[in-house]
């Protein structure tokens, strides 16, 4: 169930209407818009009496939500969810551009790809210093060490820092260095680590699961947004299905369906999405062109020597001619490629 008021309303009805809620059994979120306040109801709606609502002042619709997501459809918010971290915009008319190297392997190689980045305008530097994986002996990632560098990274080139948090333990010092968390593909259904991040008001970037359908991602960014936290990235980054030829097949319908049925924004990671660096410009335009709201790409200075996902990364000269053909399509799709205003890629 869902209560729109006037995003106006005063405190004194809002703060009326969540007693209302909690006395009836439930939990109140609330969830601003432009012109409207949304406040989700989650817990035991069955028997509420949506009449008594309807009644209070400033209550302007009670509506029940269908969907089993609730605060993540866009029943309970129509308007798309524009997040702000660190003066950028996640969602909206920015195309948010994350680029950075799989994983952190020695603070020369992860300055040297930041330094890179840098200069070419890039706001958002992904690196993993702990880094979950398939086989037990594959790099783990720097961890600690890793963190550290992300830190001094951050501080030398005022870079917004997207880094993964890969259980409960590290959460905490995770959070405290990376701006955006990342939760990825093998932690989608990870519940317990999904309502300790919802906790944190970071922005987090929730990964598809290789194995999940769009309800499956939908569900799993409701256990966030239901602990508190609406700053909430989906991210497409391809599903396993019968075809070998790339590492996955990159879902593009998910882009247009998730627009759909959720106000959240949805990112695209064409370098997992095909796992072959010279398909990915081709991938990240058609992202793009399906309305994705950012991309994350993986970028490394010597791929052939990666520790982790070497080929699917673009060197900088690569990714360099890919941001100038965003830079043209973005304009396309009503989108404005989202660079530091130093650069000048031309």
């Amino acid at each position: 169930m869902v209560i729109i008021m006037d995003v106006n309303a005063p405190q004194s009805d809002v703060d009326k209407v969540k007693v209302k809620i909690a006395a009836v059994g439930c939990k109140p979120h609330l969830i601003y818009g432009a012109q409207k306040l949304a406040i989700g109801l989650t817990g035991p709606t069955t028997g509420v009496d949506e009449e008594e609502f309807k009644l209070m002042d400033s209550v302007q619709e009670v509506l029940r939500v269908s969907k089993k997501y609730k605060l993540v459809s866009r029943e309970v918010k129509q308007e798309d969810t524009v997040i702000k971290v660190n003066g950028s915009t996640m969602g909206g008319k920015e195309l948010c551009i994350i680029a950075g190297p799989c994983s952190i392997e020695s603070r020369d190689q992860v300055f040297e790809i930041a330094g890179q980045l840098n200069e070419l305008g890039v706001k958002f530097f992904r690196a993993g210093a702990y880094k979950p994986r398939t086989s037990p002996y594959a790099f783990q990632g720097l961890k600690e060490k890793g963190l550290e560098y992300l830190a001094e990274i951050k501080k030398e080139y005022g870079m917004t820092i997207v880094t993964e948090a890969k259980d409960s333990e590290t959460l905490p010092i995770v959070a405290e260095i990376s701006d955006v968390i990342q939760i990825g593909a093998r932690n989608m259904q990870n519940y317990s680590l999904l309502e300790k991040v919802g906790s944190y008001q970071n922005p987090i970037l929730l990964k598809r699961g290789m194995a999940a359908s769009i309800e499956d991602l939908l569900m799993s960014a409701e256990y966030i947004v239901a602990q508190g936290n609406f700053n909430v990235i989906l991210c497409e980054r391809g599903i396993r299905t019968f075809e070998t030829y790339t590492r996955n097949t990159l879902d593009l319908n998910a882009v247009p369906v998730i627009k759909k049925h959720s106000h959240l924004p949805i990112f695209v990671d064409p370098s997992h999405g095909i796992g072959i660096w010279d398909k990915v410009p081709a991938m990240s335009m058609a992202s793009v062109a399906a309305g994705a709201d950012g991309l994350i790409i993986e970028v490394h200075h010597k791929p052939e020597e990666a520790l982790s996902d070497g080929y699917q990364s673009l060197t900088p000269k690569t990714f360099k001619k890919l941001l100038e053909k965003l830079q043209q399509l973005a304009p396309i799709v009503d989108k404005e490629v989202a660079l530091n205003k130093k650069e000048s890629i031309a």
